[in-house]
């Protein structure tokens, strides 16, 4: 690549699959679909999108948009991604064909047997389908990728189980190129405005759904809220240096655990160690052989956690946070104090380190408190053994852990009773 070359832009899965619906359906029910269709971008940026593979037959009609992605190093490059309509007694019905892929597996934003069509180009298709759909009529669009059952297995689509082929993804509809090293420098110029701004603590979030967050939810300063991308050791390293003092790791439990294991360009080309992290926090806290091999078959960290919920083991993300900030204030050689804080896809808390509190105390925002599912009111027996946490099966250091009261010996109370927990002495007549 030449100095100085401006890097071409490209369109995402979703455009292409938008396009090619809109303009077999205009097919279908008008008799033309022109050249090339116009479509609009989540964030409103018109495109002009060529066709190919254009055809009608009696009761359907067939368009195709060729995938462009620009500069950018993608796999999808170059496929058609193909649209079939047919008439439908009513709405707008996607279905899935060849190349596309099939969820299979839970935890993604698409449920089990639904093609892997995601959310927002799904409601691009059905707003620029319903553009052109005549009133009153409806519609059923196939989707298929030639080929696309080959390029998927180059993709993470197999290890998340999306079988068969690839997914139609994409939250802006733009492919933005752009090389590691100027997208990274990009990234650090961020933390250089911030602390002009006269900043000393940052908010370290890894793409915009963690900036939106943390900034419309939780009421963080925007000017202190950077994004770091999969970049995360080389903006914390670029922090040291510019003078930051605190910072905040703030995002997505499924991105940010994987800082627990000392991955600090949390791309999964680079490394992916979040199911076996949370398997290992899990077994420590208690866990069964049983419950850590399910977490480890897990597809995804929402799988993961879905587990972690019904074993009442949702403090095993409290502790995923403070060996994540643990892990990050060793990277930079302890010259940041860093704390961190774990969130679901809507941004609820799930886990943080105390570090975390304090930090975001002094940015003026008051962390609420991770939700702890708790026992059922009961009376529980738990056989405790010699009396030593060590000797504890899995359930019974759940309950012991969930409990308000504790009745036992006083030695046994000593050492198994958590923090905050009322005591009764249990003494011999």
């Amino acid at each position: 690549m030449s100095a100085g070359r401006t890097l071409r832009r490209g369109y995402t899965t979703g455009m292409c699959a938008a396009a090619a619906a809109k303009a077999a359906t205009l097919l279908l029910f008008t008799g033309s679909a022109g050249e090339a269709v116009e479509v609009t971008t989540p964030r409103g940026v018109k495109l002009v999108l060529p066709l190919c593979g254009v055809e009608r037959g009696e009761g359907w009609a067939r368009a195709c948009v060729v995938k462009d992605a620009g500069d950018d190093p993608d796999v999808t490059h170059g496929l058609p991604i193909c649209a079939e309509a047919r008439p439908a007694s009513e709405g707008i019905n996607l279905v899935g064909g060849p190349g596309i892929g099939v969820v299979t597996k839970p935890g993604l934003p698409v449920p089990v047997g639904e093609p892997a069509i995601n959310p927002v180009p799904r409601e691009v298709i059905r707003r620029e389908v319903g553009a052109v759909l005549p009133p009153g009529r409806g519609v059923r669009i196939a989707f298929s990728v030639p080929g696309g059952e080959e390029v998927a297995r180059r993709t993470f689509n197999p290890r998340l189980g999306i079988v068969g082929g690839i997914s139609i993804l994409g939250t802006t509809g733009i492919v933005e190129p752009m090389s590691e090293e100027a997208w990274k420098e990009s990234l650090v110029c961020q933390v250089k405005v911030a602390v002009a701004l006269g900043h000393r603590a940052l908010v370290l979030v890894p793409g915009r759904t963690g900036e939106r967050i943390a900034v419309e939810r939780y009421g963080f300063p925007p000017a202190a809220v950077v994004q770091t991308s999969n970049f995360v050791g080389h903006l914390l390293r670029a922090c040291a240096e510019e003078g930051v003092e605190e910072v905040l790791l703030f995002g997505y439990h499924g991105k940010l655990v994987k800082l627990a294991a000392g991955i600090f360009h949390t791309h999964s080309r680079v490394a992916d160690a979040r199911l076996e992290t949370l398997a290992a926090l899990a077994a420590a806290r208690g866990a069964g052989p049983g419950v850590v091999a399910e977490i480890l078959d897990c597809a995804t960290a929402e799988g993961a956690l879905e587990v972690l919920e019904r074993e009442a083991l949702l403090e095993v993300l409290d502790h995923a946070a403070a060996r994540a900030a643990a892990r990050a204030r060793s990277f930079v050689e302890e010259r940041l104090v860093v704390g961190v804080v774990l969130v679901d896809r809507a941004g609820n808390v799930l886990g943080r380190d105390p570090g975390a509190t304090a930090i975001a105390g002094r940015l003026g925002v008051r962390l609420p408190e991770p939700v702890r599912p708790a026992l059922d009111p009961g009376l529980y027996v738990v056989g405790a053994g010699p009396g030593s946490p060590d000797y504890l099966v899995p359930a019974a250091r759940r309950v012991i852990a969930g409990a308000r009261v504790l009745v036992g010996r006083a030695e046994t109370l000593a050492r198994l009773a958590p923090p905050r927990c009322e005591t009764l002495e249990l003494r011999p007549p």
